[in-house]
């Protein structure tokens, strides 16, 4: 049921801005697996998510957690201002750890301010040196810090490409129409959303997915849950969109085929428990030794049978760390997966 809420099988998403706007946020921070995310749910090339991104459509930043997401641009003030609260509250320790002072952070803004406006889009280098020219101190991680500070209070986002490189554009302008929601209201939307892309999910995995309290995930079920349809597996309550179980009807073959998942992908990340796709005994192979870096999965019958990586260079063939011995067929299926990813 996850493979067809996340429209990994059905129809896939229209556009590759209306896979991202279904999912609310793609995990971030390795581009091409998230490139390859939302053309997997959307029937496309990557170059076609790119296009998104260039078209102002798809914007990339720090929505919440404190990690870099893809969302629809219009979301992404409205889950600023609902998640990024409790990222800022740490933010003064790491900035006394990096070495950084409050005036610091204010001479960024004005400068970066001053920098982009206008339409001007500079690449992270480019913003660095713009930095430190107007006089901030940049070096070791104090840059890396001020351009996260800058896009995680509002200033910035990450938009259009240039060489394979994303450009630093000023939110409001790159933004010209974004969604503006009452807290209230925005808890809401966040758990329809959630719930709807990722179910059946868990308050648990709402709360460890959006960094936010269980409090406030109860808050927004309360608003969400008529949209919604409730199950209890094993005695725990889940959460998911009323049409699931139909679409997955409709796509029984594809959901139990096999799937090529970039690493960070939804599927995998997306919840608290992962259990139902990654085996508890091989959860070290996905991320090894906890380490928050997750690798490319192999899907197989909706469970994680192994971790890939592309071979090096375009005519070598693809690199497989099964869990087990795989089947004949399922390694055949594996080498035509790959061969036709987007």
């Amino acid at each position: 049921m996850r493979l067809a809420a996340q429209r990994l099988i059905g129809p896939p998403a229209e556009t590759p801005a209306d896979a991202v706007r279904w999912l609310t946020a793609v995990q971030g921070q390795d581009l091409p697996g998230a490139l390859l995310s939302v053309a997997l749910r959307a029937g496309c090339t990557r170059a076609a998510v790119t296009d998104a991104l260039d078209a102002g459509e798809v914007v990339r930043s720090w929505p919440m957690r404190g990690t870099l997401h893809l969302t629809a641009a219009e979301d992404l003030p409205w889950m600023l201002e609902l998640l990024s609260s409790r990222v800022l509250a740490g933010a003064a320790g790491r900035r006394a750890t990096v070495g950084l002072t409050d005036s610091d952070v204010v001479r960024a803004r004005e400068v970066a301010a001053a920098a982009l406006a206008g339409g001007r889009r500079m690449g992270r280098a480019e913003l660095v040196a713009a930095l430190a020219g107007g006089g901030v101190p940049t070096e070791g991680q104090r840059g890396y810090h001020l351009l996260w500070w800058l896009a995680q209070t509002g200033l910035t986002c990450l938009g259009p490409t240039r060489d394979g490189d994303q450009q630093f554009v000023l939110l409001d302008e790159w933004v010209p129409s974004p969604r503006r929601l009452e807290r209230e209201q925005a808890l809401g939307e966040l758990a329809r959303r959630f719930f709807s892309s990722h179910g059946p999910a868990t308050v648990k995995d709402l709360v460890r997915w959006a960094g936010v309290l269980v409090r406030d995930v109860k808050a927004g079920l309360a608003l969400a849950a008529p949209e919604l349809e409730r199950l209890v597996v094993d005695g725990t309550e889940h959460w998911m969109d009323p049409t699931t179980p139909e679409r997955l009807a409709a796509a029984r073959d594809e959901a139990a085929a096999v799937h090529l998942l970039p690493g960070f992908d939804e599927l995998v990340l997306g919840y608290a428990d992962r259990s139902c796709t990654v085996p508890a005994e091989f959860a070290d192979r996905i991320v090894p030794c906890g380490n928050g870096v997750f690798r490319a999965t192999v899907v197989s019958g909706g469970r994680a049978v192994a971790v890939w990586r592309a071979g090096r260079g375009k005519a070598r063939p693809i690199e497989l760390e099964p869990f087990g011995e795989l089947p004949a067929d399922l390694l055949a299926a594996v080498h035509e997966r790959y061969a036709a990813l987007p």
